[in-house]
């Protein structure tokens, strides 16, 4: 393909130097099983320093044609100095083996285990020479590019691959700028780049829930890893999804603090269930009253009617999560015990549990979502709630249990 270089940088540049070169996605929905109700995009940026040009990250394979044609509209592809490859999963490198032919004088970056993920993705597209000239980089090594730019690479192993890392340019003449890759990410789509030109409140959700579907069960490994990102000079934060951060960094970080150690800001709860013919919908409802009537935030989700990926993000926001489904030939219904193999993934910290449901001629929904929320370290009440065929008005009466779950949250 000719790749000719046209400057047309005006809604490329975000800011001096640094121009956004990736792809917004307006139209994806699923992204390997997490609803993406608000689109996404797979940001990559190109910086400028003096006769220096640093090209970070790729884009998704489909979206390559937009990608090359955002990058020849800042520079010529022929001189780009150097390829920072933060983090190896395709949604960031599936451009990778596409872009090469491009860049014939690049030096490619990338941590010493994000070399070798990469062969193990692209050997059968990528000479094996190619793996061999990577850069691979290790804690705190550095790169100046000159005119007062310097580049510090800090891996992140496991947030949320074994190869990720973070690059921050130090920048003498402008600002200091964080490529974030994964973190502080968001899947949502927009034509504006920055946080402060976008809902604030949307774009919170987004990262909320980006965090609880994509990071939650790393938690204690990105609650070691934050003191040392938040010790940078940090000015602008740039991830590989989502909005770039300039105005509400502190607000950022400090979400990611208390997402991390799962601190719960008020005593909530969440009810999550699905139903055969309409029984445990109908402990659910009561429950869901009990609860509210005590002034207690609690929400209720049918999994028939709602995606996982929601459900997850609220649990990890509430004290209490209450599971509920019918029995299915003596187990679960499906949608519940898909929920629960998703939740268990998760591990959602410091929360109390209750379990519920109805049952025909045999249980064993209700001991099933105990095991299941157990192994995750969830405690769970003592006490739950079987009801045998449709609950007569008697039988839904939960002022007793939920008065124990209230004390056992309080703890």
């Amino acid at each position: 393909m000719n790749i000719k270089w046209e400057k047309r940088m005006s809604s490329l540049e975000l800011l001096k130097d640094v121009y956004y070169v990736g792809y917004v996605d307006w139209e994806v929905r699923n992204f390997h099983g997490y609803s993406t109700h608000k689109g996404s995009s797979y940001n990559a940026y190109i910086v400028k320093s003096g006769d220096k040009t640093i090209l970070i990250d790729t884009v998704k394979r489909q979206y390559f044609k937009y990608y090359l044609e955002n990058i020849q509209s800042v520079c010529d592809l022929k001189d780009i100095d150097y390829l920072i490859m933060n983090h190896i999963e395709p949604d960031h490198s599936g451009s990778f083996p596409l872009v090469l032919e491009y860049l014939p004088k690049a030096e490619i970056i990338a941590s010493i285990k994000g070399v070798e993920i990469l062969e193990q993705h692209y050997h059968e597209e990528v000479d094996k020479s190619i793996f061999e000239k990577i850069r691979a980089v290790k804690n705190g090594d550095t790169l100046d590019v000159g005119n007062g730019k310097i580049f510090t690479f800090v891996p992140i192993p496991m947030i949320h691959w074994p190869d990720s890392m973070v690059s921050f340019m130090s920048d003498e003449h402008g600002k200091n700028v964080l490529f974030s890759n994964d973190a502080f990410g968001q899947h949502f789509a927009a034509s504006k780049h920055w946080d402060d030109e976008n809902n604030f409140s949307e774009i919170m959700w987004e990262a909320e829930k980006y965090y609880a579907n994509i990071l939650l069960h790393l938690s204690s490994l990105i609650a070691k890893t934050l003191p040392v990102v938040g010790a940078l000079p940090i000015e602008v934060i740039c991830p590989s999804h989502g909005v770039c951060w300039r105005k509400h960094i502190p607000e950022i970080i400090e979400a990611y603090t208390k997402w991390s150690t799962g601190e719960i800001e008020e005593n909530s709860a969440v009810i999550i269930y699905d139903s055969m013919w309409e029984s445990t919908t109908k402990i659910a409802k009561e429950l869901y009253h009990e609860i509210w009537r005590r002034g207690i935030p609690v929400k209720r989700f049918n999994l028939t009617s709602s995606d996982y990926s929601d459900a997850i993000t609220e649990a990890m926001k509430a004290k209490a999560i209450i599971i509920g489904s019918p029995t299915l030939n003596r187990g679960l219904f499906p949608s519940v015990a898909e929920y629960l193999c998703y939740q268990k993934g998760l591990k959602p910290m410091n929360k109390v549990g209750l379990a519920f449901g109805s049952y025909g001629w045999s249980r064993g929904a209700v001991r099933a979502i105990i095991s299941e929320m157990e192994s995750t370290g969830i405690a769970m009440l003592d006490d739950s709630i079987e009801i045998q065929f449709v609950p007569k008005p008697s039988d839904l009466n939960f002022k007793e249990i939920v008065d124990k779950l209230v004390k056992k949250m309080e703890v």
